[in-house]
């Protein structure tokens, strides 16, 4: 009797046993099927990241997954994921200085290569002007070396305008009514007139040297009468006394006492006086 009770009292206490072990070892069970089922993935995975082994987490009883975790325990599982953020950010930060920092240079570098650019051109811009004004005064020296080489060239040569002959008595230097007409016609004409000579040339009958001297004061007579009455400056009269020399142009003998008096005239005066500034100039000239 004793032992049917202790059988049927110790019976349920076996069947509970048997249940919580039962509950015990199926989660146990569950969690190495999953962790048998995700192991391939994780093998292929760590096949193409690097080679670096990682030690497998350490499992409690309930394996990675613990009702029962503290925190401390919790804390441990997560300071490595937050260095790694950590990291990365530092990471990122890093990077974005030095993109600011290659920003800022470039910026810099465009800015400069814009400046030399502006100064350049400035520069050619000026050089281009240079360079006109040079082509301008080589242009302008040309003309004016061209206009003095015709000046130059024009100096010596004159043209005759008109010409009288001034007739004498005999070896006589006196001058006659009809002589100082002429002479007064004459120096009507040059009243003026710039860039003209008068070619003086006194002939006289008489032979040697008395010849000479006759022509010689005849010519000085004509050339003191246009001196005092018209104030003809010495310097555009030029004399000669030839005697009775023949001239270049003269044929036959001398007959009579004669003074040849000849207005000649430059052709370079001649185009000045032509123009107002020109005749102006020349009287300036003419006045000092």
């Amino acid at each position: 009797m004793i032992r049917k009770n202790l059988i049927s009292g110790s019976f349920p206490r076996q069947f509970a046993v048997v249940v919580l072990a039962s509950a015990i070892a199926f989660p146990m069970w569950a969690q190495s099927s999953a962790d048998s089922q995700s192991a391939p993935p994780a093998a292929s995975q760590a096949s193409n990241e690097p080679s670096t082994y990682v030690p497998p987490a350490k499992e409690g009883f309930w394996g990675r997954v613990n009702p029962f975790a503290r925190k401390k325990w919790v804390k441990r599982q997560l300071d490595p994921i937050n260095d790694q953020l950590n990291e990365l950010d530092q990471v990122n930060s890093k990077n974005s200085r030095e993109i600011s920092d290659v920003d800022a240079r470039a910026q810099a570098g465009i800015h400069r290569a814009q400046s030399t650019a502006d100064s350049a051109n400035q520069t050619a811009t000026s050089a281009s002007g240079t360079a006109q004004q040079a082509s301008s005064t080589a242009e302008q020296a040309s003309n004016n070396v061209q206009r003095l080489d015709t000046t130059v060239g024009g100096l010596d040569t004159f043209k005759p305008v008109t010409s009288i002959d001034v007739s004498f008595r005999g070896e006589s230097p006196l001058l006659s009514t009809d002589a100082r007409q002429q002479l007064d016609s004459l120096a009507s004409s040059v009243a003026g007139r710039q860039g003209y000579i008068l070619q003086i040339a006194a002939h006289s009958p008489a032979a040697g040297a008395s010849g000479i001297q006759s022509s010689q004061r005849m010519a000085e007579a004509v050339e003191r009468y246009l001196v005092t009455q018209h104030q003809i400056p010495v310097y555009r009269m030029h004399a000669v006394a030839l005697g009775n020399a023949q001239g270049a142009q003269e044929t036959g003998r001398v007959r009579h006492s004669t003074v040849h008096v000849e207005l000649m005239e430059n052709s370079l005066a001649a185009q000045g006086a032509a123009s107002p500034q020109g005749s102006a100039s020349s009287n300036g000239a003419e006045r000092q």
